[in-house]
């Protein structure tokens, strides 16, 4: 019995010397004073047992330094810490800015406490936090905060009005953000000016009152005051849309002036190149620049130097030899194709096209460019980059003000790659159906872009809606929305008008127009081409002639099965044809095997090209309303120790 009785009261002693050696908040009481200009004066009484785990120096205490206020908006408040005292002494401090708030760290870092009980007094001013509605002014606090990592074994709060004023209806919230739960009371006989807990309140849970105060009160803001607040609070959203404004203003401004197309001219069917341009040049003014990156140029380039009898092809399985013959040059060459035939050497020297020899392929590819962009640029059109790069910089100096002033939340700065992403990918998107669906682009390209737009506009919102909403309901409540949006416009105003900026001069006007009706002569059908007058008849030197300016506006195909239908009529008995220039696979007719070899040419110059090296949350409403909870309203944070 006595061997019972002994380890019972040796169980009660550890169990209690465990408690006590747990670190908890004692109690909590905050002493609020409403003065009659609508600020606070709080003074936070914490009461904490310290046992060197987590509390070694002191406790850190976390204060929000924004509001949702009665609209559900985040707002900016004003705060001012006072002093901190430890054990009615004053307490060394230092603070730290954190996200969305201040953060004091009471103690010091070279002084460990001793263990036991300690009493810190955090005493600050803070403003804007009072709500003001049409029947009754509000003081919506919270008085612990939810964000403690001790439990709080007892809560309490004083609040002080102007004058004798008591509050005309009084709530008191507990529990963690959002609950509803009320373990505490109005303690009687206070007038409803005190309250306290009636259980204990766990780590990250605290204590929320709410006092109704009859209007006038406190003092409203003057209206001068409400429109700087309103200016500071809505700096965001005013910048940023204002700033997707100016940047939209300065690009359409800019395009009025120099990006539009002059008038087109009329277009009439030729079997000639304009000007007698190169066919590479017949691709650079028709795109604006050159497409695929160049190498549809080079491709027509090296059919109209193997036309000309300079060079020979060999098609082989998985490259292309250029092998240069015999015939001297009786006239200067088009400056790309100076370059190329440069490349391939001498009689009897080859220039092979394949992986083994991409990097040379490279250099010959960007040489063929240069020459030709150094000899025409600005000729014929003009990109209008000092108005882009204008553009550009705007919107630079606007975000850079943005998130220096804007005081954005962290997690709206990191969700601005979700606007980005957006932009770049429609942006692309819509110039892509824009370049496919152009005039005289094939009927087939036309309906691929259709159709590829309309899945990837169906997979891509399928993937991505439920993240996009679920993004855009949380910024909603944060107040931020507006700024993302006007982000992702900026984004997007840059990427289109990068390709809308460029427009052809009068001179490359009157070319564009001669290249369409080449390429519309080309397309035609035979008893229409038949029909114009002064038209050439089909042969093999006209077919020749023409192919490396089908290849050069992606029509090689229909020029080809002209020419074959056009041959088997009037060749019905006769060998097939074989031009000297070219030497190919046997299979199928020549239309069939030129007509494929000049389509593929592009791709597999290009294929041979090396890789690139790798590279809180707080009530919108009243506190009276459906939205009164814990965490709601003003005040609140956390704290824990260090």
């Amino acid at each position: 019995m006595l061997l019972r009785l002994c380890a019972a009261l040796l169980l009660t002693l550890w169990t209690a010397c465990g408690a006590w050696a747990e670190e908890v908040i004692r109690s909590y009481h905050a002493d609020i004073a409403v003065s009659g200009d609508a600020s606070l004066e709080v003074m936070e009484t914490i009461t904490v047992n310290a046992e060197g785990f987590n509390i070694k120096r002191g406790i850190f205490r976390d204060f929000p330094l924004y509001y949702t206020n009665e609209r559900g908006k985040r707002r900016e408040v004003e705060f001012d810490l006072i002093s901190v005292e430890r054990d009615g002494e004053p307490e060394p401090f230092h603070t730290e800015s954190i996200d969305g708030g201040i953060r004091i760290y009471a103690g010091s870092a070279d002084v460990t406490l001793d263990p036991g009980e300690h009493t810190y007094a955090i005493t600050y001013t803070t403003a804007r936090q009072i709500r003001y509605f049409d029947d009754h002014d509000e003081l919506y606090w919270n008085v612990t905060g939810n964000g403690w990592m001790f439990p709080i074994e007892e809560a309490s709060a004083s609040v002080t009005l102007p004058g004798d004023i008591e509050p005309t209806k009084t709530a008191v919230y507990t529990g963690a953000v959002g609950s509803t739960d009320s373990n505490a009371r109005v303690v009687p006989g206070s007038g409803g000016l005190e309250f306290e807990t009636t259980a204990p309140l766990g780590p990250q849970e605290g204590m929320t009152i709410v006092l109704a105060l009859p209007k006038g009160t406190v003092a409203a803001p003057e209206p001068e005051t409400g429109l700087w607040w309103y200016l500071r609070d809505n700096f965001a959203d005013i910048f940023s849309i204002g700033g997707l404004i100016l940047v939209l203003g300065y690009y359409l401004r800019s395009w009025m002036a120099v990006g539009r197309d002059p008038a087109k001219g009329i277009v009439v069917p030729r079997w000639d190149a304009p000007d007698g341009i190169s066919p590479a040049l017949v691709n650079y003014v028709d795109n604006k620049g050159f497409s695929n990156g160049g190498w549809t140029a080079l491709s027509a380039s090296a059919l109209d130097l193997a036309v000309k009898g300079y060079i020979t092809l060999d098609d082989l399985e998985k490259s292309i030899t250029l092998t240069r013959t015999a015939k001297a040059r009786k006239d200067k060459l088009p400056s790309g194709q100076e370059i190329l035939l440069a490349a391939v050497g001498s009689k009897g020297d080859t220039l092979t096209i394949d992986k083994a020899n991409g990097k040379r392929v490279q250099q010959v590819g960007n040489s063929f460019r240069a020459a030709i962009e150094k000899e025409h640029r600005g000729k014929y059109y003009r990109g209008n980059t000092g108005y882009i790069a204008g553009g550009i910089g705007l919107s630079v100096v606007i975000m850079v003000l943005l998130l220096i002033f804007g005081d954005l939340q962290e997690d709206t700065v990191a969700l601005m790659i979700v606007p980005t992403f957006f932009s770049v990918f429609f942006g692309i998107f819509s110039v892509g159906i824009g370049k496919g669906l152009r005039r005289g682009a094939p009927l087939l390209t036309r309906i691929a872009s259709i159709v590829i737009g309309a899945f990837v506009g169906f997979v891509g919102l399928s993937i991505f809606g439920t993240i996009v909403m679920s993004i855009l309901f949380d910024l909603s409540h944060s107040g931020q929305l507006h700024v993302i949006i006007a982000i992702g416009g900026i984004i997007l105003a840059n990427f289109l008008f990068f390709f809308l900026m460029s427009a052809p001069t009068p001179l490359g006007r009157k070319l564009m127009d001669g290249i369409e009706g080449l390429r519309i002569y080309m397309t035609l059908a035979e008893k229409d081409r038949m029909n114009m007058a002064g038209a050439p008849t089909m042969s093999p030197s006209h077919f020749e002639t023409l192919l490396p300016y089908a290849v050069a506006l992606g029509v090689e195909k229909p020029w080809s099965a002209t020419f074959e239908t056009w041959l088997a009529a009037a060749r019905a008995d006769a060998e097939p044809y074989q031009p000297m220039w070219y030497h190919g696979r046997n299979r199928g007719t020549f239309g069939d095997r030129i007509g494929g070899f000049s389509s593929s040419m592009a791709t597999t110059i290009a294929s041979t090209i090396p890789a690139p090296p790798p590279s809180s949350s707080s009530s919108s409403t009243s506190g009276f309303s459906s939205g009164g909870s814990s965490g709601g309203g003003g005040g609140g944070g956390g704290g824990g120790g260090w």
